[in-house]
């Protein structure tokens, strides 16, 4: 299952974003829109019922029915949009373990920080690959607005130092390369029984929103687990990039491996822009 994630701080451009999607044949069906404007999630779902969007056709009313939740710690309703929302947003107000078990459990609390900045999200899950690098390049260009500038293939390298599993990465983890080394890494350390994972960032110069997804899904799979997940040596450029989609609030960022190993069992960590 390939994850992208697309965060907005434009309404009007997560709305285009849901648009070229389902105009570019990305199914109804593996994408949820999620905002706390009702009028949002409204404007949408008229236009597909009725239509309005050019190229899509025989959208279904279960499709464009609004998903509603008061989830707690975000002082709002939450509007969801799609087959998939209402699944989502459950998971957030209930943290469902048959959702964490069937593996589509990206991490709550993500989810929670940008609704609650007043942000939005567009999540696109599907096992084609095909639709997926259609979804990403969407997301990236109406959503991150971030442009490349690695041109380095992704490489992954493991060490170990002291209790915790070091991954250095380097290069790009974007659709088909670094996210997919990314999730190998994480889940063969996972079954080998490390329970404390640092990912070493320095080398990584760019994200795309399907290297987002499997960040998050990553640190869902650690927690679930019961382990740890901690990041260091973020690039300006993907430093800024967890500011801007909340990412820095909910992972464990350090500046360096020595201030991640020690801060295990510390009641506070340094993060992302701190």
């Amino acid at each position: 299952m390939e994850t992208a994630i697309g965060v907005f701080d434009s309404p009007e451009h997560a709305k285009e974003a849901v648009r070229e999607l389902l105009a570019n044949r990305v199914p109804q069906d593996a994408v949820v829109f999620l905002t706390r404007s009702g009028t949002d999630a409204e404007v949408v779902g008229k236009e597909l019922s009725t239509g309005a969007v050019a190229g899509v056709s025989g959208v279904t009313a279960g499709a464009i029915a609004a998903s509603v939740l008061l989830v707690p710690g975000i002082g709002g309703i939450v509007f969801g949009l799609g087959l998939g929302a209402a699944t989502l947003l459950g998971l957030i107000g209930k943290e469902s373990s048959k959702a964490v078990a069937a593996g589509n459990a990206e991490d709550a609390d993500f989810f929670r920080n940008v609704l609650k900045e007043g942000q939005s999200l567009i999540v696109v899950r599907t096992e084609s690959a095909d639709v997926a690098r259609s979804a990403t390049g969407i997301l990236d260009r109406l959503g991150l607005s971030i442009q490349e500038r690695s041109t380095a293939k992704a490489q992954t390298s493991v060490r170990q130092l002291g209790d915790f599993a070091i991954v250095d990465m380097v290069g790009r983890i974007t659709f088909g390369e670094g996210n997919v080394m990314l999730r190998d890494t994480v889940r063969d350390l996972l079954a080998k029984g490390h329970k404390k994972i640092l990912l070493n960032l320095q080398g990584v110069h760019y994200i795309d929103s399907a290297g987002i997804g499997e960040m998050v899904r990553s640190h869902a799979s650690v927690r679930n687990q019961g382990g740890h997940l901690k990041l260091c040596n973020l690039s300006n450029l993907v430093n800024d990039l967890f500011l801007k989609t909340k990412l820095h609030t909910v992972f464990d960022i350090h500046p360096d491996e020595t201030s991640a190993i020690q801060s295990t069992g510390a009641a506070s960590s340094v993060k992302a822009g701190s």
